[in-house]
């Protein structure tokens, strides 16, 4: 444990849950330097957009690393910071599309994230509670992305889901 937080938190959440907020907020309480890893690609002006919103929000205090496909390197230049991935989403939709065997991509990222040289926050949304979707790539997307969901949250030491802004702790103490 470092400054409170385990080697690896997972936060989880519905869209506009507040798990990035939540996840920011863990993050600064930790008095470490932040990084904040994003696995966004901004294909159209409504994605730029709200990448831009959210570095805004963050503030101009944190080291922003862009990596949508390979974590692993930037995981492992945290040294000394705490480090947020937002999100395990975008991440688990890049390589789907690129075509990746998905179980050797995850085996990849859990040792990465495991490995990291400092404390490790991962959001990720959570897809399952809504209706199944009609379609054969949204249905494997929404079934990759629970069981990618349940290794995290396997492997964290801190796993909290949050439902309109309010944190619930599944796994650990909060700091």
């Amino acid at each position: 444990m470092s400054h409170g937080l385990p080697q690896l938190t997972f936060v989880t959440g519905g869209a506009r849950s507040g798990k990035s907020r939540f996840a920011e907020g863990l993050a600064r309480a930790s008095g470490l330097p932040r990084r904040y890893i994003a696995t966004a690609q901004a294909f159209d002006a409504e994605m730029e957009d709200r990448i831009a919103r959210h570095k805004a929000d963050r503030g101009t205090d944190w080291q922003t690393l862009e990596a949508p496909h390979d974590l692993g390197p930037a995981l492992a230049d945290g040294a000394g910071a705490v480090t947020l991935v937002d999100c395990a989403t975008l991440w688990l939709t890049n390589r789907m599309l690129a075509g990746d065997d998905l179980a050797q991509a995850t085996e990849g990222l859990l040792a990465a994230l495991l490995a990291a040289p400092g404390p490790v926050i991962v959001v990720s949304n959570e897809v399952g509670w809504s209706i199944v979707p009609e379609n054969a790539l949204a249905r494997t997307f929404r079934d990759e992305q629970g069981r990618l969901n349940q290794r995290l949250a396997a492997a964290s030491g801190l796993a909290v889901a949050v439902i309109a802004g309010l944190p619930l702790v599944l796994k650990g103490t909060l700091p």
